[in-house]
């Protein structure tokens, strides 16, 4: 099974990558875009697991892993 794996920060958290894109946007006269928010895509597969427990595992490794859990959020999408 192939997992696609969005970690941004949580509403409220000052994203400073963000910022700085939107900054740079602004100079170079995307004056309409605002708002910007920076965040991570990870794509992996899980081998031979049935998919409940597939999706569980993606699940354990965002939280121990991929997310800081304080600041960010996660969205796991199954490809396949």
């Amino acid at each position: 099974m192939r997992y696609r794996v969005l970690v941004r920060l949580k509403p409220g958290v000052l994203d400073v990558q963000g910022k700085a894109v939107e900054s740079g946007l602004r100079d170079k006269k995307f004056s309409a875009i605002s708002d910007v928010r920076v965040g991570r895509v990870v794509e992996l597969e899980v081998q031979g697991s049935e998919k409940e427990e597939a999706r569980a595992q993606v699940d354990e490794v965002c939280r121990l892993l991929l997310a800081n859990p304080v600041i960010e959020q996660y969205e796991i999408q199954e490809l396949s």
